[in-house]
């Protein structure tokens, strides 16, 4: 029996107004012609181009690339069918197309994956990225990622409104996805230099206070028992314990504790390391002041410290509860910072490079600053921290002209 064959066609039988032509995949059999669209649009003279020439534009070698690839998909699919028929053909290679080769499913998978493991906050992130990729454009192949299809992305999230930072987390989160694909390096569009496309990075604002303002938030008064005393109590719990986020706070249990030192091991990094780092903390009497006020006593070592999380919460429910203290924290901390006339609207981030900057500006050294806010690398303490006053940097140099106006007497 003949077999069947794939070719790439550009149908210019049917021009568009534009005059461009409709490029597709045609497999022919027993005399008979089926076409299968590549969603591309040429010029013949585009076409020719692309296809035949020896010298690319980098255009055209992505519109090579990509049709290559769908005829190289067609091929392996009458090769794998033990009896052709154009259904069976049409079955398999939209099914390779759309699962296998397509980046929307890939997404997909790795989302259950993050789910099975609990990852619920890094699910919704990478659900995000999916979400803006299908609504830019529908039914993407892996084939299609190009410098070029990142940059004409970047360009349509800017016109949408969307920030450099959102950008970057949505294209990291396509990064990794794309890296868990077997796709040869020399197409690899990621990275710096020509012909590349550099994700971007958004400037880090930074979001410290100083002490004397960490003070007048100590010092403030709150009704007691309030929510507004439970949220500022909760804020410097966070600023003396390292800088903590909310989720290891609510996290934290009795047998974290051992005298006046609290050790903790951050949730973030626990499936992100080999062997996970433990962050040890010196409890201040301040610190065991709010304990002892908003905690929930236990006979149990294994008990949260606070009455945030349940026993047996599914991760869906306890991010939730991550997401609604952070928000009473923030909403309590900005009205507090309102009133003592801050300038600044305080949120849980503040308490995390309030912690590292304090601690610079007292002489530590950023090592050490590193290991206690469980960081990787010092390159990644050395973002969090603020520039030092202003004042104390015009008083730091006054030394280069000591002596100055006593030469002119």
């Amino acid at each position: 029996m003949k077999k069947a064959e794939a070719s790439i066609y550009l149908d210019v039988l049917r021009p568009k107004k534009t005059g461009k032509c409709s490029v597709k995949i045609r497999i022919t059999f027993n005399r008979s012609r089926k076409y299968f669209p590549t969603g591309l649009e040429l010029l013949p003279d585009e076409f020719d181009k692309a296809m035949d020439s020896k010298r690319r534009t980098t255009e055209q070698k992505e519109i090579h690339l990509k049709l290559t690839y769908l005829y190289s998909k067609a091929t392996d699919v009458i090769n794998k069918l033990n009896v052709f028929t154009f259904d069976a053909f049409e079955e398999s290679f939209l099914e390779q197309r759309n699962t296998h080769n397509s980046v929307s499913f890939a997404f997909d998978k790795y989302i259950q994956q993050l789910k099975s493991e609990n990852r619920i906050g890094t699910a919704v992130s990478y659900e995000c990225a999916k979400n803006s990729l299908e609504n830019y454009k529908r039914n993407l192949i892996f084939a299609e990622i190009s410098p070029t299809f990142l940059k004409s992305y970047h360009i349509w999230m800017l016109q949408e409104g969307k920030s450099i930072t959102t950008i970057g987390i949505y294209l990291r989160s396509l990064r990794a996805i794309y890296n868990l694909q077997n796709i040869d390096v020399s197409i690899y569009p990621f990275g710096e230099g020509k012909n590349k496309y550099s994700i971007p990075t958004s400037r880090n604002i930074k979001k410290a206070l100083t002490v004397e303002e960490i003070a007048k938030i100590y010092n403030c008064q709150t009704n007691p028992g309030t929510i507004s005393e439970m949220a500022k109590d909760y804020w410097l719990f966070l600023y003396l314990c390292n800088g903590m986020n909310v989720k290891d706070f609510c996290l934290l249990k009795w047998e974290n504790i051992d005298g006046d030192m609290l050790t903790y091991t951050r949730a973030k990094t626990l499936r992100s390391r080999k062997e996970s780092r433990a962050i040890s903390v010196a409890l201040k009497p301040e610190t065991m002041e709010i304990i002892r006020k908003w905690g929930q006593p236990s006979i149990s070592k294994e008990a949260f410290i606070f009455p945030h999380l349940k026993p047996r919460m599914t991760a869906e429910k306890e991010r939730a509860t991550y997401q609604q203290l952070t928000k009473i924290i923030n909403k309590y901390m900005k009205q507090i910072s309102r009133d003592l006339k801050l300038n600044k609207e305080v949120t849980t981030y503040f308490a995390r490079h309030s912690f590292a900057t304090v601690l610079k500006r007292s002489g530590a050294k950023i090592e050490m600053i590193s290991e206690l806010l469980g960081h990787s690398s010092v390159d990644v303490t050395e973002s969090y921290l603020d520039s030092f006053e202003k004042e104390q940097i015009q008083s730091e140099t006054d030394a280069l002209t000591a002596g100055f106006r006593k030469a002119n007497l």
